[in-house]
């Protein structure tokens, strides 16, 4: 068999960087190419055709579970989840011995799951990987709970930031700001995409860039045209724009 080709999908570039330079020590490997989201990522496994996939499973837009639903069939012979999730996910991976890296993740741990993809695409069946990655993903959704926590990555590590501890989430460009007290958080995702991963009975959106926690609203006051002023405890002011009006009675407006 000859060298393996890598394909390596993750939005962080230090992500990236540090499994190219795990990769460019292991005889027989050879990077294909490296891509920063999901849409490239499916646009490079169609054209270049990777033995082996490192898939960052949480990426704005397009995550690694819809790219290898995009793939279908043409999902390459071993893939290995790099995730952070929580720990009802992975138990699906090792039910349906799907190899994945936890972040953050060492050489030692990482030279395991190469290992095992190595041995996945010299003895695995070719419908293997589609019988256990169709499975694997049933058994997430279906065991999918409303997380406790937000992983926040930066510099090539992952922190946690509580649900419960964020105060209000803003739009800022192409992401968005968890303000959590005295500090605040930038990841790379929509509004769109943030509101539907916070709990609906704490959290209600005001504005096209503003999410509110519940709990944090101390004030409003009526404004012009039908908005209105939103302070919280923390002091922030924002607004609740007329175009969710809809929202007041969440907030004990009626």
């Amino acid at each position: 068999m000859g060298d393996l080709r890598v394909l390596v999908v993750d939005d962080e570039p230090l992500a990236r960087e540090r499994l190219r330079t795990f990769l460019s020590r292991e005889p027989g490997i050879v990077v294909a190419g490296e891509c920063g989201n999901g849409n490239d990522a499916v646009v490079a496994v169609r054209q270049n055709h990777p033995d082996i996939l490192f898939l960052d499973v949480q990426m704005p837009g397009l995550g690694g579970f819809e790219v290898l639903e995009r793939l279908q069939e043409q999902v390459p012979p071993a893939v290995v989840f790099c995730t952070a999730f929580d720990q009802y996910a992975v138990k699906a991976f090792e039910i349906h011995a799907v190899d994945y890296l936890m972040k953050p993740f060492d050489r030692e741990r990482f030279k395991v799951a190469l290992e095992r993809a190595v041995r996945r695409v010299s003895t695995g069946k070719p419908d293997d990987i589609q019988t256990k990655l169709a499975a694997m993903l049933a058994d997430v959704r279906a065991g999918a709970k409303q997380p406790e926590r937000i992983p926040i990555k930066s510099n090539g590590k992952v922190s946690f930031v509580m649900i419960s501890e964020i105060d209000w989430v803003g739009s800022a460009d192409n992401y968005v700001e968890l303000h959590v007290g005295t500090h605040s958080h930038l990841i790379r995702e929509t509004m769109t995409s943030i509101a539907e991963r916070l709990p609906t009975e704490e959290f209600v959106r005001i504005s096209r860039t503003a999410i509110v926690n519940l709990s944090r609203v101390k004030e409003l006051q009526p404004l012009f045209h039908g908005e209105y002023a939103v302070t919280l405890t923390t002091g922030a002011r924002l607004t609740l724009s007329r175009s969710y009006r809809d929202q007041l009675p969440r907030l004990g407006v009626e």
